[in-house]
C-alpha cells in the first residue's frame, strides 16, 4: 500500500499522525479488510482501537450492512447472553416477548466486540460456536439458527494472561487472533502528540468562539514528554480544559505542567517511597507477612525455652538435671549450656542481679580427610545456630538453615540430605560451596 492510499484513509476516518506504528496498523488493517477474517485488534485504552473497526468494515464487501459497536465490559453478566444471541418470550423473569440478539440483527454485517476480555466464561463459549459454523441459540429456545457476521474484537488487557488465569478461552483466543492489528499507545507516536494537540485546540477554539491556544516550544517538549496513560482520550481532555480556563492563549511549559498530573509527568521508572512506617507496612505481600508471623512465634518460642531454663536453675541440682535430661531436645537451638556451681545449677550474669545471660557453647570444628569418607560415614553435625535476636526474611539464609537441618537429619549424608531437600547431589554441592559449607 502507498503512502499516498493510506493518508487518504487516515482523511477519510480522521485519523491524525505519520508514526510508522499507526500507519502499519492502518496498512494491516487495509489489507484484511476485502477478507472474512477474524481480526483482534489490541492497545491500550483510549489509543483509537474502533477506528480500526470502522477502517476494516467501510473497506470491506460487507459495508452496505450494518455495524453494531458493543463494549463487553458494560453489559450485565446475567443479561449479555440474551443482548448478544437473543431471547424467547418466557425464558426469563421479564422476557415478555422474543426478541433478537446482536447476532441476528448484524447478519450479513460486522459486529465489533470492544473489551472481549471482560467478556464472561459461558458466553465465550456461544462465541465461539458462532465463530466456528456460524450457528447460535435464543436463550430459551433449543431451535439453532444460522448467522453471517464478521467479528472484530477488541482488548486493552493481555488475552494470555487471561487464558493462564482461567479467564479466557484459550481455543477462543487463536480463534480470535487470526490477524492481530497492534494500535501503538500515544506516548511512542512521537511528534504525533503535538499534531493531535492542534487539532483538539482548533475544534475546542471553533466550539467555544475563542482563540485557540498556542504552545511554546518548551511547552510543546513538555508535551511530548508526559507518558499520557489515557492516551488520546487524555489529551483530548487536556486540550478541551486549557481551551475553556486559560485567559492567556499563549501557553508556555510551566503552565502547561499545571495541567498534567505530576505523579504521570515523567516516563522515569517509578521509585519506592519512604513516606512512613505505614508506606513501608502496605510493602509486604500476603507471603511476607505469613512469613513475618512465623518467626515471631518462633522468637516467642525461644524466649518461652530460655524462661524454662531459667526457672530449672532455681531448683535442686537433682531435679534441675532430670528436667534439663528429659527435654533437653527443646533447648537444643539455643546454643546456650547450663552452667553448674558446687553441685546448683547456676546462671552467669552480673553480680548485681541484673538480666541473667547463659554461656554460648563454642561451635566444634570438623574436619574429613576425604569426600568418599565424608559422604559413607555419619559425622556429628553441631546444632544449628539461630539467631535469638534479630530474625531474617533473607531466603539465602533460610536456605541455608535448611540445607544444614538436613545434613544434621541425615547425619552428614549427602545423598539422603539432598533428597529431602528435592534437588540434586551436584546442586547441593555447589550450595555448600556457596554458602562456604564444605567443612561441615
Amino acid at each position: 500500500m502507498t503512502p499516498s492510499e493510506i493518508q487518504s484513509i487516515k482523511q477519510r476516518f480522521g485519523i491524525i499522525g505519520n508514526a510508522p506504528a499507526l500507519n502499519y496498523a492502518i496498512q494491516v488493517a487495509a489489507q484484511v479488510a476485502p477478507t472474512d477474517m477474524t481480526v483482534l485488534i489490541t492497545g491500550e485504552s483510549g489509543s483509537g482501537k474502533e477506528s480500526f473497526s470502522k477502517i476494516i468494515h467501510a473497506l470491506s464487501p460487507r459495508k452496505h450492512g450494518q455495524f453494531i459497536a458493543i463494549n463487553c465490559g458494560a453489559i450485565p453478566e446475567g443479561t449479555i447472553d440474551s443482548e448478544l444471541f437473543g431471547h424467547e418470550k418466557g425464558s426469563f423473569t421479564g422476557a415478555q416477548e422474543a426478541r433478537k440478539g446482536y447476532f441476528e440483527v448484524t447478519n450479513g454485517g460486522t459486529i465489533f466486540l470492544d473489551e472481549i476480555g471482560e467478556m464472561p466464561l459461558g458466553t465465550q463459549a456461544r462465541l465461539l460456536r458462532v465463530l466456528e459454523n456460524g450457528e447460535f441459540i435464543r436463550v430459551g429456545s433449543s431451535k439453532v439458527q444460522k448467522t453471517d457476521v464478521r467479528v472484530v474484537a477488541a482488548t486493552n488487557v493481555n488475552l494470555l494472561d487471561a487464558v493462564r488465569e482461567g479467564k479466557f478461552r484459550e481455543d477462543l483466543y487463536y480463534r480470535l487472533n487470526t490477524v492481530p492489528i497492534t494500535v501503538p499507545p500515544l506516548r511512542e507516536r512521537g511528534d504525533d502528540i503535538y499534531l493531535l494537540f492542534r487539532k483538539f485546540a482548533t475544534d475546542f477554539a471553533e466550539r467555544y468562539r475563542v482563540k485557540p491556544i498556542a504552545l511554546s516550544p518548551d511547552a510543546v517538549t513538555e508535551l511530548q514528554r508526559f507518558s499520557f496513560p489515557g492516551n488520546i482520550r487524555q489529551l483530548k481532555n487536556v486540550a478541551e480544559q486549557m481551551s475553556v480556563l486559560e485567559t492567556e492563549r499563549d501557553v508556555d511549559g510551566n503552565r502547561l505542567r499545571q495541567y498534567l498530573p505530576a505523579e504521570q509527568s515523567s516516563r522515569l521508572p517509578m521509585l519506592l517511597s519512604a513516606s512512613g512506617a505505614g508506606a513501608e507496612a502496605n510493602t509486604y505481600s500476603e507471603r511476607d507477612l505469613l512469613y513475618k508471623v512465623l518467626f515471631d512465634m518462633r522468637r516467642d518460642m525461644t524466649d518461652l525455652k530460655k524462661m524454662v531454663l531459667d526457672m530449672a536453675a532455681g531448683q535442686r541440682p537433682a531435679e534441675a538435671q532430670e528436667l534439663l535430661r528429659q527435654n533437653s531436645h527443646l533447648f537444643n537451638n539455643l546454643n546456650v549450656a547450663p552452667v553448674y556451681e558446687n553441685n546448683r545449677l547456676a546462671r552467669s550474669g552480673p553480680a548485681d542481679g541484673g538480666t541473667p545471660e547463659y554461656f554460648i557453647t563454642p561451635r566444634p570444628e570438623i574436619t574429613v580427610d576425604d569426600a568418599a569418607t565424608y559422604e559413607d560415614e555419619p559425622q556429628r553435625v553441631e546444632d544449628i545456630p539461630h539467631e535469638t535476636e534479630e530474625e531474617t526474611l533473607s531466603l539465602e539464609a533460610k536456605e541455608k538453615e535448611m540445607i544444614m537441618k538436613a545434613l544434621k537429619k541425615h547425619h552428614n549424608k549427602r545423598k539422603y540430605a539432598a533428597h529431602d531437600l528435592g534437588i540434586s547431589e551436584r546442586t547441593l554441592y555447589r550450595k555448600l560451596k556457596q554458602y562456604d559449607l564444605e567443612q561441615l
